[in-house]
């Protein structure tokens, strides 16, 4: 079961995502990132980061570890922004935290370009996102973080931010175990990914057994109320219904055409070429800045 812990100082929001997150130290002397239940993305959004990082770790991915954080909104009485306190104030209680990567770095563009990914690493970290339909890991918004581990160089390959995954709970009754997605532009796209290598060795892994253990740990108040189910536990039993008749549906839809990153810079330049032609003429010396990565965020600015 995920640790609990108590948050004890707030240190900053992050501000790159919409629910933002905030950086607290807790009572076991350590610094989570923190996701918070009353944030406009709600309970499911902490329900898939659990499900899915739980899983992503499970198979053999890296991920850093998550804590259940009581939170009293008190500690961040400092912060300057009312809406801040507002998400605050609306998730005194438990929420989720993330291990806090201290110096980690964006897996950006840039930083893509110099850095080496094994294909067989890609082609599984694109293999779990479409078996969780995790819409979130593009080229734009990668959503991975690159961080030496116990000073082991090179760097590795992180996983983190995986609330818009699981889209099919916003549905239950509309959702297909065996939907394809598009993931061409996946962040990992354009490193040779090898997806059938990974469906080889990760769909006979993700059994029922797994699939409860991991649900086990989703808090009973996270899953409440929930439209069609009568207590916690039978919605955790379609989580582990679907996503274990979706890995045995795999060949149905594993993603496995990539354009190349030549491909993929075609792609951009034709496509901030037609935005810069739609422009009226005053506007054509403005730089495009949509679709854009955001800049490479280096996280221990945070901690000050």
């Amino acid at each position: 079961m995920l640790r609990e812990v108590f948050a004890t100082r707030y240190i900053d929001p992050l501000r790159s995502g919409g629910s933002v997150p905030g950086v607290v130290e807790a009572d076991d002397l350590g610094t989570y990132v923190v996701k918070f239940r009353g944030s406009a993305q709600g309970r499911k959004a902490l329900v898939a980061e659990v499900i899915v990082g739980e899983l992503a770790r499970a198979l053999g991915l890296r991920f850093p570890e998550l804590v259940l954080v009581h939170f009293d909104p008190a500690v961040a009485a400092h912060e300057p922004h009312q809406e801040v306190r507002d998400l605050h104030s609306a998730s005194a209680g438990i929420n989720l935290g993330m291990d806090y990567l201290s110096g980690a770095k964006d897996f950006t563009p840039e930083v893509a370009q110099g850095f080496h990914v094994d294909p067989l690493e890609a082609g599984k970290i694109i293999w779990l996102d479409a078996l969780t339909v995790n819409v979130d890991r593009t080229v734009h918004s990668s959503n991975l973080m690159v961080w030496p581990t116990l000073g082991v160089a090179p760097p590795r390959l992180w996983l983190i931010d995986h609330g818009a995954a699981l889209v099919f709970h916003h549905r239950w009754d509309a959702s297909s175990p065996e939907k394809a997605y598009d993931f061409r532009h996946h962040a990992l796209g354009g490193h040779a990914p090898d997806t059938r290598a990974a469906d080889a060795e990760l769909a006979p892994r993700v059994t029922a057994e797994l699939l409860r253990e991991i649900t086990a740990e989703v808090p009973d108040a996270w899953l409440a109320d929930e439209p069609g189910f009568a207590t916690p536990d039978e919605v955790r039993a379609a989580y582990v219904d679907h996503l274990l008749a979706r890995a045995k549906a795999s060949a149905a839809w594993l993603p496995t055409d990539f354009p190349s990153r030549e491909e993929l810079a075609a792609e951009e330049a034709l496509r901030a070429a037609k935005t810069q032609a739609g422009r009226p003429k005053w506007l054509k010396r403005v730089p495009d800045l949509h679709g854009k990565p955001d800049a490479e965020q280096d996280w221990s600015v945070h901690l000050g």
